[in-house]
């Protein structure tokens, strides 16, 4: 082909790229360099009503996320080899500088997309530690023109939020820079924090006022009772009903200090029931590590509450030499009394575990995911300890793609620093829309949970003896049922018995998106599967915390409080606790990410949680006019997965009574080995301590 023919074909495609550009009113040079962002849309905006464009005027704040050095593949592969035996890397953990060199993105594609917010008319607020993301607000308008998007407002039942109805794209050479978007939509991200509720009112039983008893003793410590019988009458006649099972909790007008009911533990109690308090008298107690605690918002009381905590129960005292907060996106606008709840939940019970650890507050400003990311981030890029506690989360199927990428970059940077970034699993079971979740648009295992980077935290119940010796362990996993109405009434039968099925359990399960790490390969299936590891985390078996009323929303005079609290934020900060105190005193620094270390721990290590069930499971006899019936415990509570479970008569926080069922947690199930609710099981104290230091060795 003559030079001048190769020439003119040339001009011939560019004239017909002209005609479509003019056509679609784009220059011809943007239609060639214009990069998609794939992944940056929220799946759930299929099953919300569309309630038309958001206002152009509006402020708000986005998030762009940038590419690394190092594509994925490579990334994962820089830090695998820092957990294979066989690699001259393993646990050589990575410097910041180091990581800045293959993991980060480069200065100068921050001076790019920099440029390219400001050429779009949005102001720059901050550029994230390890260049890793660039923060800007600026008007809606302006943010659509920015990045191709149209930004809609959605409702799906109460639940009202904004979202770009198709993924963004950005022209070169900011658009092959740019990993994610986020702010376009909407999320946040939610304490997985439970309190055991009374069935009648669905209220979260009252908290107490703190007064100071001996050994700080407030709740029971013993949960279950012996079996009892219970006969309800109609005034002394028909329909009547007998039952007879186990009974869970004291007795509701009970006001002694040490068995108030329902029942509650005590930082001790649990310390001997996981076997740690062995592995303090041996000298282990977290000295010389920092278990860092990160929250969103905060609470304006915690260094008083935890020193508080600290002295009715016996702990080493909470003190700025020992305790230190940060709040590297700024101070929040407004407190919040769940966050407030679950960051004195926290650091309580993180202490309660590791009591010779330090403890750094990293609080985010709000709960949208990108300020959590960058407290987390924040803290990895400072080092400022080697285990990172994080007891939220939400749906994996309600975030953008791109959000549960980012999720797992940050998990990943705190895995090559050699820390372990551990996330709660959740509090409602599966997550299927069964009421569980209020307005869940697509089910799901819990993110950031669900990171292959990350180490994810289930739950258990657990009973223990007058020793505090565990008496049984179940996943967690509740439903009710009532069976007799208040003593107002006569305390007649309820006939049939008023089913009301599954309350909240452990999450778990199977990620829709993240496949299968190297650690989980003798599981089943190609996909991610959480969680990893367990402690307890059912509110009816639930652990009493100190705060101010005033902060944790239960009053307005600044008193202190004592109440019970549950959900898998009880777990992490455990779990958290017991891996800081194994990271104490090693020769190589920190363990790194727990979850790599877990699958490959000697037999005895983790104490397997089975299914549990009892003899003495709550059944009965029905009379009516028309004759009687049998009903059992499978009958009575109807649990979604027929596995064996452990059931109680319960007498609630009035005079009605129910049976309360332990192990019944949706369709996850507990098994031998791993499970969907539990994982491997609990940490077996001193045994599971030197199984993990022995394994890094």
């Amino acid at each position: 082909m003559s030079p001048k023919k190769h020439d003119s074909r040339r001009i011939a495609r560019v004239a017909a790229a002209g005609m479509v550009a003019a056509m679609l009113a784009i220059p011809a040079v943007s239609l060639a360099s214009r990069v998609a962002i794939p992944d940056n849309t929220a799946r759930m905006l299929e099953r919300a009503q569309d309630l038309g464009a958001e206002s152009a005027i509006r402020i708000i704040e986005v998030t762009v996320w940038l590419r690394a050095a190092s594509q994925e593949a490579a990334a994962d592969r820089i830090v695998g080899a820092l957990y294979d035996r066989s690699s001259p890397t393993f646990h050589r953990w990575m410097s910041n500088d180091e990581v800045e060199a293959a993991l980060s993105p480069a200065t100068a594609s921050v001076a790019t997309i920099r440029q390219f917010l400001a050429d779009h008319k949005l102001t720059v607020s901050a550029v994230g530690a390890g260049n890793h993301y660039v923060r800007a607000t600026g008007s809606i308008g302006d943010v659509q023109k920015a990045f191709n998007v149209q930004i809609h407002r959605f409702q799906k039942g109460s639940r009202t939020f904004r979202a770009n109805t198709v993924d963004p794209s950005v022209d070169d050479p900011a658009g092959s820079l740019i990993a994610g978007v986020a702010g376009l939509s909407e999320h946040h991200a939610v304490p997985h924090l439970r309190r055991a509720l009374d069935p009648d009112t669905g209220r979260p039983f009252a908290a107490r006022r703190l007064a100071l008893s001996p050994g700080g003793v407030f709740f029971s410590a013993q949960c279950l009772r012996d079996a009892e019988t219970h006969t309800f009458t109609t005034g002394g006649g028909l329909p009547s009903a007998t039952y007879f099972g186990n009974r869970y909790g004291q007795d509701i007008a009970n006001t002694d200090l040490g068995t108030l009911a329902p029942c509650g533990y005590q930082p001790s109690e649990l310390q001997t029931a996981y076997g740690m308090d062995t592995v303090y008298n041996a000298g282990s107690t977290g000295q010389g590590q920092t278990i860092v605690i990160v929250d969103a918002y905060g609470s304006p009381t915690i260094a008083e509450d935890a020193e508080l905590f600290s002295q009715v129960y016996g702990l080493p005292d909470v003190t700025p030499a020992n305790f230190a907060v940060y709040f590297p996106g700024g101070q929040p606008a407004a407190p919040d009394p769940g966050w407030a709840t679950e960051t004195t939940l926290d650091v309580e019970w993180a202490h309660a575990m590791a009591p010779g650890a330090n403890i750094a507050l990293v609080i985010a400003p709000t709960s949208d995911d990108s300020d959590l990311q960058a407290a987390v981030l924040f803290a990895i890029h400072n080092g400022l300890g080697n285990v990172i506690s994080n007891s939220y989360g939400s749906a994996e199927g309600d975030a953008p793609q791109s959000d549960l990428d980012a999720w797992n970059r940050v998990a990943r940077l705190g895995a090559a620093r050699g820390i372990s970034v551990n996330f709660s699993s959740g509090d409602d079971g599966d997550s299927n829309p069964s009421g569980v979740t209020a307005d869940l648009l697509v089910p799901g295992v819990s993110t950031p949970a669900d990171s292959p980077w990350a180490t994810a935290v289930g739950g258990t119940s657990v009973a223990l003896d007058a020793g505090n010796n565990i008496i049984f362990q179940s996943g967690w996993g509740t439903n009710l049922t009532r069976i007799a109405d208040t003593v107002a009434l006569g305390s007649p039968p309820i006939v049939p018995p008023l089913v009301l099925g599954f309350q909240f359990g452990a999450g778990g399960g199977t990620s829709g998106y993240f496949a299968k790490p190297a650690f989980q390969s003798k599981l089943r299936g190609r996909f991610r599967m959480v969680p990893d590891i367990a402690l307890t985390a059912d509110p009816y078996t639930g652990v009493e915390i100190i705060c101010t009323d005033v902060s944790c929303g239960a009053g307005t005079d600044n008193q202190p409080i004592v109440a019970v609290l549950g959900g898998t934020s009880v777990a992490c900060p455990m779990f958290s606790g017991v891996w800081a105190v194994a990271n104490q005193g090693l020769r190589r620094g920190g363990l790194g990410q727990a979850a790599r270390t877990l699958y490959d721990l000697p037999p005895g290590a983790i104490t397997d949680v089975v299914p549990v069930a009892s003899a003495k499971n709550v059944r009965g006899i029905l009379t009516t006019t028309t004759g009687s019936s049998i009903v059992s415990s499978p009958q009575l509570l109807r649990p979604e997965t027929p596995v064996p479970f452990y059931s109680a008569f319960y007498n609630g926080s009035s005079t009605r009574w129910y049976v309360i069922s332990f192990g019944t947690d949706t369709s996850l199930s507990t098994g031998f080995g791993w499970d969907n609710v539990t994982g491997l099981g609990t940490p077996n104290g001193k045994r599971f301590i030197q199984a993990v230091r022995n394994a890094n060795d």
